[in-house]
């Protein structure tokens, strides 16, 4: 199994999708004028503004909800897991793919609201399937979006969080594999019964106090080594341009790992932000478009570089070469994952780092598996739009419990290579169809920014734009003029 899933990575993580994730970034980040940096200020703003309905949450829901699923093990055992095999290097490319894929993340997420729909339930819905299907006119392609979707969130991702939750549990308490598991399952079914009011109510009080204790805890670390940051900091440049003479060896490593664990953390491109950025509740899409590019900064700019700062700082880690021996042995005997940052914790916490660490995990790694759960089912609602099959519901929640109980088991490099495989599909799909797509999110922040200037609260009117297949935003035209 193992074996094969490497071979599959292998094929789908290959340097074509690695270019690909920078290449697209560098592309949208020209064509929106790094709208991440002339609209900062503005994010703010806008984010603390909304307001939820009856069919849509907060803008700040949306993106809690959005960073719920952003902000997980990928920020604690991933960043760990890049510099391990990819060096201090690797944090530098995170940063990279972060910054340019914020503009990626504000075209997939404004596409999301452009084509979102209300469901039987009365809330929006959307996402890639949705708008592959309305503005591509390809159903075969959305089609094949959706179920890659529904593979990838709800078995090979899950696994990831449950994995790093069994380790960091057992690290710091002993605690055995399929305790921890089988209380993850069973938290895990009372949250999602309750469908996606409870997962964005859930996600609002859960997702920003865990982010702030953990960021407190890593500051102080970094205050207590703050001699260290000016020389880690030259490390983390040089060894990303093997110009370290002890990581140029694996410069290749780095770029790969850094841009690999990148997308995996905060999402961008990868097709799994735009389902809660179509929850929201907004005037116009180009608001919630420019909010979530705001969520790709808090999960790497701000979470990722917490913890990369904390283990080169320290010094506890281990970065092992192309040949198997360490280029760098800061703590024999241990596996790349949780202990690295569990380490670093001891250091601010003596005898009480891994149990922090592990609590902040559980949360972190919990409201991330809650988040996927919620992409998975809205790609089933979309395949039940027009022909209901109740058991496809019903699979997907068994389908989630499965995985959690299954990659809590397994081991961490099969978790892993599993989740790989699962966001190299969706990205690879993604990118492509926002790449075609991309003429009405530019079109809707030009038409943005014209309202704002005028000084409105822009209103999104698809037909004076000429955006077609735009239903939900025509019949919410013609209701509010009746």
């Amino acid at each position: 199994m193992e074996a094969f899933v490497n071979y599959l990575n292998g094929i789908i993580w290959s340097s074509a999708l690695i270019y690909l994730c920078l290449g697209t970034g560098l592309y949208f980040s020209l064509r929106t004028r790094f709208l991440q940096v002339r609209h900062f200020g503005h994010m703010l703003k806008i984010m603390r503004e909304g307001k939820s309905s009856e069919a849509g949450v907060s803008s700040f829901q949306a993106l809690t909800m959005s960073l719920s699923g952003r902000v997980g093990t990928g920020n604690i055992a991933g960043v760990a897991t890049a510099i391990a095999i990819g060096g201090p290097g690797a944090v530098f490319w995170m940063w990279t793919v972060a910054f340019l894929g914020a503009s990626t993340a504000y075209i997939e997420a404004t596409l999301a609201q452009i084509y979102k729909e209300l469901d039987d339930n009365g809330s929006y819905r959307g996402g890639p399937a949705y708008y592959i299907e309305k503005a591509m006119g390809q159903k075969w392609y959305a089609w094949t979006f959706a179920v890659a979707t529904i593979i990838a969130m709800g078995f090979c991702l899950p696994g990831i969080q449950a994995n790093s939750i069994v380790a960091a549990m057992n690290n710091a308490w002993e605690i055995p594999a399929l305790g921890t598991a089988s209380v993850l399952a069973i938290g895990l079914a009372l949250i999602v019964i309750g469908g996606v009011k409870r997962i964005a109510h859930f996600a609002q009080v859960v997702v920003p106090l865990m982010a702030a204790g953990y960021i407190l805890i890593a500051f102080t670390v970094v205050f207590l080594n703050i001699d260290m940051v000016p020389t880690v900091t030259k490390l983390i440049i040089n060894s990303a341009f093997g110009l370290d003479a002890g990581y140029g060896a694996i410069i290749g490593m780095a770029v790969a790992w850094g841009v690999k664990r990148g997308v995996y953390s905060n999402e961008a491109g990868q097709g799994s932000g735009p389902h809660p950025a179509a929850a929201a509740e907004v005037s116009h899409p180009a608001k919630q478009g420019l909010v979530q590019a705001f969520s790709v900064y808090v999960d790497t700019l701000l979470i990722c570089s917490a913890t990369a700062f904390m283990i080169l700082l320290t010094g506890l880690y281990n970065v092992e070469g192309a040949d198997g021996t360490f280029l760098y042995q800061g703590l024999p005997g241990v596996d790349v994952g949780p202990a690295y940052v569990q380490a670093a914790f001891d250091t601010v916490l003596p005898g009480f780092g891994s149990s922090v660490l592990a609590i902040a995990l559980l949360f972190f790694a919990f409201t991330t598996i809650v988040a996927y759960y919620y992409i998975a089912e809205t790609n089933v609602m979309f395949i039940n739009r027009k022909v209901h099959r109740p058991w496809l519901a019903n699979l997907l929640k068994v389908l989630v419990l499965t995985s959690v109980m299954y990659g809590g088991l397994k081991s961490a490099d099969l978790a892993w290579a599993l989740g790989d495989v699962g966001v190299g599909l969706m990205a690879w799909l993604n990118i492509v169809a926002i790449l075609i797509l991309q003429r009405p999110a530019l079109v809707a922040l030009k038409d943005y920014e014209q309202q704002l200037d005028a000084g409105v609260d822009p209103q999104f009117d698809p037909q004076n734009l000429g955006i077609e297949k735009a239903d939900f935003w025509v019949d919410r035209k013609n209701a509010q003029s009746q």
